[in-house]
């Protein structure tokens, strides 16, 4: 049985007692306690006016905050005892106890109320069955949200493309991609067309399964009905390239994008930049670089950053230099990855004396912050300064560090790792 504490709880007309506390609610374990329903029903000046004649009340506030309380079934007791004393809900009524019993898992019930409301002359708005549809979505009951979309269908034609459109949103978020697809071909099938915002999630779902085909045919579809493809869609699919290593079909789609536009500052740009980088493709990357200029953009620090992971990696330290001038020119301050690119690649060539050469143009004593865009560490991942500083900063959180005192420790961790290899 239910325990029920409920303090400060005030019902309001109609159907409602005299205002004061529901201490009807406590108590509810005892057998002999008469039924909070009923008591709530005789209590009621509706009740005892109209006791022989059906009567419209309104009680959706109660059932709202029953609901917030987890007690779907005192909702539904109270429900089946006003249906006894010819009480009828009204539509905020019925929209609450629906929701009610859908967002505490009585799908059954749920379903009961919404059947009600359709062969009654109540017509859903879209608020409720938008709350209905994430209420669905929440317990993981997607065949009832197939069955809201054929009910509305049938009935209310005219609220059919927003309804399309929650559909879409519920099964694309949970991966739902089979009913997700049987809304899509129902649109094409009736000539119906998406709002900007759902065709574009539609990429970014398929983006996010890693399912290149449909990713690619979905962004087809935007390009064919003349929807533009916006910012957040543009870094699921780059994402989506990346982490396959595509880097072909990833240049083909930000060519077909179309790399100069300015509403994106630098986004794609640095992805065609990364691609050559990830496969280093030193002058294609150059190249890349020159028309990224000659089109009027600024190189930013994600630009640089790129270009430094791929000096680095190949140890070409005169363009790494000029990377760092190029920098200092441009009054672009250098983060951490910044740092671990001078440092990883003088450690791994056992030049570590040389590092005070590079000290002396670079400031110190900043505070240690990484500006790069995730999605180079995607493809390039992170270097070993660069993993052992996040490390350190993790566990002494508190303490204030530069990026000299993060150099000084990992000097010593990589002195002291050489000394104990030579002791074996």
């Amino acid at each position: 049985m239910l325990s029920l504490v409920t303090t400060g709880l005030t019902l309001f007309h109609p159907l409602s007692l005299k205002p004061q506390n529901l201490k009807l609610l406590s108590c509810y374990t005892d057998s002999s306690t008469p039924s909070i329903a009923r008591k709530l029903i005789k209590d009621s000046k509706l009740c005892r006016v109209f006791s022989r004649k059906i009567q419209i009340v309104d009680y959706a506030s109660l059932v709202q905050t029953l609901s917030q309380r987890r007690l779907p079934e005192v909702a539904y007791e109270i429900f089946i005892q006003t249906k006894l004393d010819n009480l009828l809900p009204n539509y905020r009524t019925l929209c609450a106890l629906m929701l009610c019993f859908a967002e505490n898992g009585f799908v059954l019930r749920a379903r009961m109320i919404w059947d009600e409301m359709l062969n009654s002359s109540f017509v859903p708005d879209l608020l409720v069955i938008s709350k209905l549809v994430f209420a669905y979505e929440k317990v993981g009951c997607f065949d009832e949200v197939v069955k809201i979309i054929k009910d509305v269908d049938q009935r209310y034609s005219k609220l059919l493309p927003v309804v399309y459109s929650l559909g879409i949103s519920c099964f694309g978020e949970n991966g739902q991609f089979e009913l997700m697809e049987g809304i899509i071909e129902e649109l094409d099938l009736r000539g119906m067309l998406l709002d900007s915002v759902t065709a574009n999630a539609i990429v970014r779902y398929y983006s996010s399964s890693g399912n290149l085909e449909k990713m690619e045919k979905a962004y087809g579809r935007l390009r064919k009905f003349g929807v533009v493809i916006e910012e957040e869609e543009i870094r699921a699919v780059l994402l989506a390239y990346l982490k396959q290593r595509k880097f072909y079909r990833l240049r083909e789609f930000l060519s077909d994008v179309g790399l100069c536009r300015r509403n994106l500052g630098n986004l794609l740009w640095n992805s065609v930049l990364l691609s050559y980088a990830a496969d280093f493709k030193m002058k294609s990357l150059q190249r890349e670089f020159i028309g990224m200029l000659d089109a009027g953009f600024s190189p930013d620090l994600t630009t640089f950053n790129i270009r430094a992971l791929a000096f680095s990696r190949m140890a070409l330290f005169w363009d790494l230099h000029l990377t760092l001038e190029h920098m200092r020119r441009l009054n672009i301050v250098p983060d951490l990855v910044t740092f671990g690119c001078v440092v990883d690649a003088y450690m791994d060539r056992r030049l570590a004396r040389n590092l005070e050469f590079v000290y002396n143009r670079m400031n110190l004593d900043d505070s240690p912050v990484v500006l790069t865009d995730p999605l180079v560490f995607e493809v390039l991942g992170k270097g070993d300064f660069h993993l052992s500083s996040e490390a350190v900063l993790e566990f002494s959180p508190r303490e204030k560090w530069t990026y000299r005192k993060l150099i000084g420790v990992y000097l010593k961790k990589k002195l002291r790792r050489d000394q104990i290899f030579w002791n074996y």
